[in-house]
């Protein structure tokens, strides 16, 4: 029997496409063991998911104990009986199957709806109201599509996700996720599953391709070695897949990248590849030729104007999504000119908003004094985006406002953003801060070091209250500081080369 296509497949497909191609085709043994991080999603999706069926109360008709056939059969049989609200059905037809967290009766017929650990919006902010994510609305698309083809759905084709705060969020499928793209939701789906049914047949076959969600993925051995055996173009920082789909018909590999003439590529201020600009081109090329070149070594595109004073004070923030708090706002101060060095660490010791109020305010005093008194160094836009945040929630502490004055000022720097991306080169194929100061010499103590990681360290120590839990949790933390205080006397040492 053809194997049929899943709600799981069209969340993978929008992730990576090869992900869906090895599930389909690939032997599941050269599958990675799920990491902790990982288990720990799966676990608290689940918790969420239970809680929030508990919380529906009578009103739901629960099929969660039943599986495959029988589950199909109940759940037909709600819909018949005109059960107003279905919790974990299965709905199928041809080759298409689903198990939507919920069925909702509406007038015409039933609206599918999952249940999320996470935000129902993606891009939200003071000044955006957020878009849809697109892998929600494309497995919302697939149990809509299955609900039609049944006669089952309603006239309109909607959905809806229930976050993590409990809120009802609308999914209309009938328009673009932005709202200037001309492509409906609808339309993504029919194209998504168009490949994913050339996938299980074998009429299309995929490529890997390096990405920021390859860690969480039980392909990420495989993957990596099929990466570094066919020199793919994704090992090139910032040359995603797409981008990689444009040049391959052209260049295939990072050492013909490095050695290309790329003068019968450009057009004018045009290059013959969609979406990449000249200067882009020759970007990554300067990239691969690091990259192709054994001994390279990094250097500065321009000189940097980093200030020089006596204090350094390197920030780092440990935050935990799926219950929403900031645990943990570590800071490394180091004086110059008496070369002494100190960990400060405001640390949650109850998981409790009075416990991450007080973390707070007392990390905001440190902070305003470093900026008074030195420079602040941090390595994403994210330790900004974390006081801001904490501000909203305790304007008590600190208005918002004044956390982005602090952050506004030139002696407050996000090495990454403004330094790394726009005025440095690396023979490596990311600049994350673990890539880029074990590459200068530095070492974290962990065996496994990620904010991942410490989010699962995090959760294990809510749960048992074990010392060395949070002791590895801390030292973890203090070592991202010092790496961003490696990373800055590294780059002071770079050479500046024009390309």
């Amino acid at each position: 029997m053809a194997k049929r296509i899943s709600g799981g497949m069209l969340y993978n497909i929008v992730q990576c496409p090869h992900r869906v191609f090895l599930d389909a085709t690939a032997d599941p043994a050269l599958r990675d063991e799920p990491n902790d991080f990982v288990q720990l999603l799966w676990d608290h999706g689940l918790a969420h998911e239970l809680e929030i069926a508990q919380d529906l109360g009578a009103q739901i008709e629960d099929l969660s104990q039943l599986s495959g056939d029988d589950k199909a059969a109940a759940t037909l049989q709600a819909m018949e009986a005109g059960a107003d609200l279905i919790y974990s059905g299965r709905i199928e037809v041809d080759d298409l199957v689903g198990e939507p967290d919920l069925l909702r009766k509406i007038p015409g017929g039933y609206e599918p709806g999952d249940i999320k650990s996470g935000s129902g919006l993606e891009g939200v902010s003071d000044d955006e109201p957020g878009k849809p994510k697109l892998h929600y609305a494309m497995q919302l698309a697939h149990y809509a599509q299955i609900l039609e083809l049944t006669g089952r759905g309603a006239q309109q084709r909607k959905g809806f996700i229930i976050d993590r705060t409990g809120t009802d969020v609308p999914y209309d499928l009938s328009i673009g996720l932005w709202g200037r793209e001309k492509a409906t939701s609808w339309d993504r789906y029919q194209a998504f599953l168009a490949d994913i049914r050339s996938m299980l047949t074998l009429q299309q076959k995929t490529l890997a391709a390096l990405a920021s969600v390859c860690g969480m993925c039980h392909w990420h051995s495989h993957c990596s070695k099929e990466l570094e055996g066919s020199d793919d173009l994704t090992l090139i920082p910032e040359l995603g897949r797409a981008k990689r789909d444009a040049i391959f018909g052209s260049i295939k590999t990072v050492k013909q990248f490095a050695t290309a003439d790329l003068g019968q590529y450009i057009k004018g201020k045009k290059t013959e590849f969609p979406g990449i600009g000249p200067d882009t081109l020759i970007k990554f090329q300067q990239r691969a030729k690091l990259l192709a070149t054994p001994g390279a070594t990094a250097y500065l595109k321009e000189s940097h104007d980093l200030p020089e004073t006596d204090l350094e004070v390197f920030f780092d923030v440990e935050t935990d999504p799926m219950r929403g708090l900031c645990y943990l706002h570590g800071f490394y101060l180091h004086t110059k000119s008496s070369r002494q060095a100190e960990y400060r660490s405001f640390f949650m010791q109850q998981n409790s908003s009075d416990a991450e109020r007080s973390a707070f305010a007392d990390a905001w005093n440190l902070l305003a004094w470093a900026a008074a008194e030195g420079s602040v160094y941090v390595y994403s836009p994210y330790e900004r985006t974390a006081m801001r945040s904490l501000a909203q929630l305790y304007p008590e502490v600190v208005a918002e406002d004044a956390v982005v004055e602090v952050f506004s000022k030139p002696n407050v720097i996000d090495l990454y953003t403004s330094v790394v991306r726009k005025k440095t080169e690396w023979p490596l194929r990311n600049h994350s801060i673990k890539t880029l100061a074990k590459h200068l010499g530095f070492n974290w103590r962990d065996a496994h070091p990620s904010g991942a990681a410490s989010i699962e360290w995090y959760h294990r120590w809510i749960e048992t209250g074990d010392k060395a839990v949070a002791t590895r949790i801390l030292e973890y933390n203090e070592d991202d500081c010092v790496a961003t205080k490696v990373l800055l006397d590294g780059i002071r040492k770079l050479p500046v080369v024009q390309p």
